[in-house]
Order: structure tokens, then sequence, then C-alpha cells
């Protein structure tokens, strides 16, 4: 990297990483908005609400990454115009191709690494959230309190008189468990008993008790040392996907294949429009000075506008959108700046 190289690079990540970590901080904010929410309905410790966040990580990424980084350069490049550092950097042999093509290669480099995130690690991180939510939802129902009707573990009603807490956790004390079934009914009474975790499995663990089976008026009495009663699977909660297999029926699949396109493109969006940047940052100062703002926010808009009215369509919205934006900034830049320096 030459000496301009490395003057245009440090001018330009001292502005994107401001930037940036403003854009971070207004997403961080609104992710955690909808965190809130969840925990509604749902106790969570501070390790899992940091875990939630990881979680959606990869998103806050690939919303902050590309404004920031549009804004930024052209940002940078109007900054060096204002204060004449662009004609000086002309004078000494260099032309705007050169400018072009150093960030040219540097966006390509992040949009590589926003299709990774986007492609990869999004699919991994959503599937994750969505699963640690059910568990923790299904935990939430197996919640139990004493002196209370109406308690459900299963397809069991449930009935505590009492419980103590110690370091190995949680034990209810008088536990009556009854079981309603067509023509029959069972009826479980325990010392105590405890709520086991088995690999993401719970399991309510009952010690010394009789179990009844009432069915026409015949009882059968059984006793027991130890008994565990297993919940219903939550079929809600799944194996984890590779995203291979997470994106491949985006053709049948409306929301996915709109989660796709809005992704990618969003990911493309640095490469798409580096030259839109370098247009509106190299300027003559005196005369084109309000421009660039109107130009930032037109692209912005533009660009993020056509997303959501063509991301239903995801093999037509990602060439179409891309290209549309790569053309037009390149025809703009020959135009403006290759036949102006």
């Amino acid at each position: 990297m030459g000496r301009v190289s490395r003057y245009l690079f440090t001018n330009f990540i001292s502005t994107f990483a401001s930037l940036f970590s403003t854009l971070f901080l207004i997403m961080s904010i609104v992710f955690f908005i909808q965190i809130a929410r969840i925990t509604s309905y749902i106790e969570i410790t501070f390790f899992e609400l940091f875990k939630l966040y990881l979680f959606m990580l990869p998103r806050v990424l690939l919303f902050t990454i590309p404004i920031a980084f549009f804004v930024s350069l052209a940002m940078t490049l109007f900054r060096l115009s204002k204060e004449n550092e662009s004609i000086v950097i002309f004078t000494l042999g260099h032309s705007p191709n050169f400018i072009a093509r150093f960030f040219i290669i540097l966006s390509g480099l992040v949009s590589a690494f926003l299709l990774i995130v986007a492609i990869v690690l999004i699919p991994t991180a959503v599937e994750l959230n969505e699963n640690f939510i059910e568990y923790k939802k299904t935990v939430a129902k197996l919640n139990l309190k004493t002196t209370q009707f109406g308690q459900r573990f299963s397809n069991w009603m449930v009935y505590i008189q009492s419980e103590k807490s110690d370091d190995n956790g949680t034990t209810y004390e008088g536990v009556t468990l009854y079981s309603p079934q067509a023509g029959a009914q069972r009826v479980i009474i325990a010392d105590n008993a405890k709520i086991i975790n088995n690999a993401s499995n719970l399991e309510l663990q009952l010690n010394s008790g009789k179990i009844y089976d009432i069915k026409d008026d015949v009882w059968h009495q059984a006793d027991f040392k130890y008994m565990r009663l297993h919940t219903f699977s939550n079929d809600n909660i799944s194996k984890t996907l590779s995203f291979v297999e997470y994106w491949k029926d985006i053709k049948t699949n409306k929301k996915r294949a709109k989660d796709f396109a809005t992704f990618t493109l969003i990911a493309l969006f640095p490469l798409a429009t580096t030259l839109f940047a370098i247009n509106f940052g190299v300027v003559t100062y005196r005369y084109e000075k309000g421009f660039i703002y109107f130009g930032i926010f037109g692209v912005l808009f533009v660009y993020f506008a056509l997303i959501m009215l063509l991301s239903s369509k995801a093999m037509i919205a990602i060439p179409s959108v891309f290209l549309l934006f790569l053309i037009s900034s390149i025809i703009f830049y020959k135009k403006k700046i290759v036949k102006r320096y």
C-alpha cells in the first residue's frame, strides 16, 4: 500500500469508526428493545440476555456496516475536497481511477465479508435464537408454585405443599399429580420431587411415593422409590440446520426468499454504491458543497425502497437492483469525475 493509499485509508477508517459506532449503538438499542419484549413472557438471566444479543449481532452488523461504509466514504472524500487535499492527490499524478480502484477493492472485501454474515451466520443465529426462546417458554411453563391449583406438568395436573432451595436446586415436597384419562384416572403421591434438565429434556423426578390407577371402581396401588415423568417434546425446538439446508427452500418459502434477497442486496450495497460515494465526495467545494447530502440520502432511499418492493422475487431482485446501481454509478462516474479530473 503506497503513501497516498495509506493516507486515504487512514482518513476513511477514522470517519468510518466514528459513524459505525454511532449506528451500531442505535441498532443495538433497537434490538435490545426487541429482546425486552421477549422478557414479558419468559424469564432470563443477564448471561442469557447477552446470549440473545449475540444471536442478533450478525443482523446488527449487516445493517450498520454497509450504511456506515457508504456514508463514511462519501464524507471522507468530501472533507478532502473541502480542504483541497483531493486536488493535491491529482496534482501528484494520481487519477480519479486510482481512488476508485482502491475503494472498489476495499468495498469488494467488505461485501464478501457481509455475504458470509448474511448467508452463513444469520441463518444459524436465527435458529439458535428461536430454539432458545422455545426452550425458555417450556421452562417457564414448568415453573411450579406451591399451594396453587391448576398447574400442569406435561398432561399431569400438579399440586405442591411446599418447597425448599439449596445448592442442589429446588426440591418440591408433598407432591400430588392427577391425570384424567378416558374411562380411567391416575393419581401419584410423592414425598418430594425435583425438575431435572436432562440434555434439554425436562423430567420430574419423584421420590418415595404411591401410584393409584382407578377404573370402574377398581383401584390398583403400587409403591415406588423413584419415578421419572417426561414432558412432551416441543416440536418448535428443532435441530439447527446448515446454512445450505436453511436456504434450500427459497423457491417455495416466500419469507425465506424475501430474507435471502434482502440480506444479499444489503451485503452487496457497499460494492454497488462505491462509485456513487466517490461522485458525491470528489467535488469543487465552492460550487457543489450542498449536493452530497441530497445524493447520499437519495441513494440510500432508492436502494432500500427497491429492496422492499422487489425482495419477494429474489432471483429477479438481486441481479436487477445490484446491476442497476452498479451500472448507473459507472455512467455517473465517467460523466462527472473522469471528464472533469
